[in-house]
């Protein structure tokens, strides 16, 4: 037996041509018109739609200023704290000032709100210009 006497086991399908005539009528069970009714139709997800309408982050994964940020206040610090101890977030922790973020130490940063009383040592913290002057220069009473 040769290649060309062979001969194929099934009968060739032909693919069904919708919207040509015949027994379904004039819109071939397409409906009217629109898109849906079209030769070669292509709808898009809806979704695209609100996606593209979501504002785009500027650079490379955008950094978050305040991100694993805790605020203190030098009024909390006088409150919670005496002369002899030193004050940096492993202290704020335990004192419940601050909680962890994400099983982590956060960085702190200590901000000028109330009055300081008494002199604090402060190490491992960010400090507002205000908190700077009121360590240098506490009120006594």
């Amino acid at each position: 037996m040769q290649i060309h006497q062979l001969k194929p086991k099934h009968k060739k399908k032909n693919r069904k041509r919708v919207g040509r005539g015949g027994k379904r009528g004039t819109y071939s069970g397409k409906g009217l018109k629109g898109q849906k009714s079209r030769a070669g139709r292509k709808t898009h997800p809806i979704i695209r739609d609100f996606i593209k309408k979501y504002p785009k982050l500027r650079g490379y994964r955008a950094k978050r200023i305040f991100d694993n940020l805790e605020v203190v206040n030098v009024g909390d610090l006088d409150k919670y704290f005496d002369k002899e101890n030193i004050i940096n977030p492993k202290a704020l922790l335990e004192k419940g000032l601050i909680r962890k973020i994400k099983g982590r130490i956060p960085r702190v940063k200590i901000l000028g709100k109330g009055e300081l009383t008494k002199e604090l040592a402060i190490e491992g913290c960010e400090m507002s210009k205000s908190v700077k002057e009121k360590i240098k220069n506490p009120k006594s009473k």
